[in-house]
């Protein structure tokens, strides 16, 4: 067989139903969005026990709230590969 022929039946074995990649999306974002609340909720504690230190943990929340949102931008992008 041609390479062709053997690519395409390759791309139709991994095609997905649409709602099925909505729904994985969906309970993939829970993680990230768990993350960012436990981010900033240490944050506030932080910045309630220790005022002084606000600016230090400012940037570092920042810095990981990045980091977290990335997880939720690549699962989205696996989304729309999933389901096209």
């Amino acid at each position: 067989m041609s390479n062709i022929v053997l690519a395409q039946q390759a791309a139709e074995a991994v095609s997905i139903n649409k709602g099925l990649a909505a729904i994985g999306y969906g309970l993939g974002a829970i993680g990230p969005g768990i993350g960012v609340g436990l981010i900033f909720a240490a944050v506030i504690n932080g910045t309630a026990r220790q005022p002084e230190a606000q600016g230090k943990l400012q940037g570092i929340a920042f810095s990981t709230f990045v980091l977290t949102e990335v997880l939720a931008l690549i699962g989205i992008v696996i989304y729309f590969l999933a389901s096209a």
